[in-house]
């Protein structure tokens, strides 16, 4: 599987180890930046970059690798088609992928150790999203939005919630 991937300063050392670690597991990495260590580079340079690059190779996947990691997500989540998710466990990993077919993580590159990062990252990418009823129906909500700018509709017991009636009107 080709992997996108991009980074800032803070990030750049779980890049370069990624790198390897993608090639030495079957993967194709395909490195969006930054290539040298600049202490004040801008991260959106480089996620979004990687993001972009998810969405114009079906069947890819993106980590994009920061600090926090935080900056990172919302970057890659600016490039139309791409769902970003913040990873900082194996469940949330594992999840990412199971009911929100993210194709795109973050992580922190400041927050944990490489090895629990590059796990982070192993457990994304052997994870398939589940094509349950429910999450094909969030997604879909979500994506309609970013088309239309159209809110979902809301549920028959929240109408009287957000007439500001109350449960009882």
């Amino acid at each position: 599987m080709r992997v996108h991937l991009g980074s800032d300063h803070a990030g750049l050392e779980l890049k370069e180890h990624l790198l390897g670690w993608l090639r030495d597991n079957g993967h194709e990495p395909v490195d969006h930046g930054p290539f040298v260590y600049d202490a004040l580079d801008d991260y959106p340079v480089f996620c979004i970059r990687a993001a972009a690059g998810v969405v114009a190779d079906p069947g890819s996947l993106g980590v994009v690798i920061g600090g926090s990691g935080n900056g990172e997500q919302m970057a890659a989540n600016k490039v139309d088609g791409v769902r970003a998710a913040l990873v900082w466990s194996e469940e949330t990993a594992v999840l990412a992928r199971e009911h929100n077919d993210a194709n795109v993580i973050s992580v922190g590159g400041r927050m944990h150790s490489v090895d629990d990062m590059t796990r982070f990252i192993e457990v994304f990418l052997a994870t398939p999203f589940t094509h349950d009823e429910r999450h094909v129906r969030r997604i879909g909500m979500m994506a309609a939005y970013e088309t239309t700018g159209d809110l979902p509709p809301l549920p028959e017991s929240a109408q009287g919630f957000a007439e500001g009636l109350g449960p009882d009107a």
